[in-house]
């Protein structure tokens, strides 16, 4: 099987890490499209990968040139929202009629409507997708989403270490299940993950966005921790009031959320002093991934005429925040 990783960050490096080294030799041709330094870093070292037993690293053959990788039996797309429009010229060439095509992104994706019956199926967010470009070229029907329940960091370019967790929950973008996608589940249960299919893996995405689309933005712009955001009663208070608007929104899409806000924040006060991907990559001055998170909530409220001040509230501040420091381009 041919596989190829876009994005060899704190995701996509685990998960090419975990296959070279401890898939069967010769089972896989595991490639990456990668760049600058951390395309230098693994041509020269290999993929570092930091985990329980220690360093080890994996051999992966590295490029910035697609044509040269070719047309793929499964990609797996680890990049974050802001980067997307950039690689999508490389994953026209890399994906193929019979490409499986894995997204491990945060957020809300460009196909999330594609597997949602009722009035808005098929809807095309502009936060995400604008003018439909991406669903365009990669169509929903080979597209198996990922909703990720681990930690891991990357430290240096070339290198990633494992923190907490590691749970993968997979799903077919369009709801059905087929051999493809129990395949590419036996092949990351095979690397050590513990995998399970979803029937929905919308209403997954949707769980795990109402929690980190406030939790994200909020210590972005306050630069604190999970437990210093949680632990001040007035930043709880509004961060439950944009999670009750989600809430509402995932009702009516029909993927609702069981539970309430405290509930939630009981579970994530408890991870401690903690610094959200947001905030890091705020820290590093990295793109902020601030559309897949806030901006499509806002936009699939609009599309429903339900209003969402405290969303709105969120969005506007840390769009302006971003912008002020470069680190934010409207998609749309």
């Amino acid at each position: 099987m041919n596989i190829c990783i876009v994005g060899l960050g704190a995701i996509g490096g685990l998960l090419a890490g975990r296959m070279g080294q401890r898939l069967p030799p010769g089972s896989v041709r595991l490639s990456a499209l990668a760049r600058g330094a951390t395309l230098t870093a693994v041509q020269s070292n290999g993929l570092l990968l930091e985990d329980a037993a220690g360093v080890h690293s994996v051999q992966i053959h590295a490029s910035d040139n697609a044509v040269a990788l070719g047309q793929q039996d499964l990609v797996i797309l680890a990049v974050k929202g802001p980067a997307l429009a950039a690689v999508l010229p490389a994953l026209r060439v890399l994906v193929g009629p019979q490409t499986q095509l894995l997204t491990a992104m945060n957020g809300v994706p460009w196909w999330f409507f594609d597997g949602l019956a009722g009035a808005y199926q098929g809807l095309t967010l502009n936060s995400v997708d604008p003018g439909g470009a991406v669903r365009a070229a990669l169509p929903s029907a080979q597209v198996i989403g990922a909703v990720v329940h681990l930690s891991s960091t990357s430290p240096a370019p070339g290198r990633v270490r494992h923190g907490q967790g590691n749970a993968l929950i997979l799903g077919r973008a369009t709801g059905a299940q087929d051999a493809a996608l129990q395949a590419v589940a036996d092949l990351l249960r095979a690397s050590g993950f513990d995998i399970t299919v979803s029937e929905c893996i919308q209403r997954e995405v949707w769980f795990k966005l109402w929690g980190n689309m406030t939790m994200n933005p909020v210590s972005a712009l306050t630069g604190a921790t999970l437990d210093r955001m949680l632990g001040d009663p007035l930043v709880r208070g509004f961060c439950s009031a944009v999670m009750l608007e989600a809430q509402a929104i995932g009702a009516a899409i029909g993927v609702p959320v069981a539970g309430d806000p405290e509930a939630r924040h009981a579970v994530t006060h408890k991870l401690g002093a903690v610094r959200t991907s947001m905030l890091q990559d705020l820290q590093a001055s990295r793109p902020l991934e601030i559309d897949a998170l806030v901006g499509a909530v806002q936009e699939i409220g609009c599309h429903l005429k339900l209003a969402t001040p405290h969303t709105d509230a969120l969005l506007g501040l840390v769009r302006l925040m971003a912008r002020e420091r470069g680190l934010y381009s409207a998609a749309a």
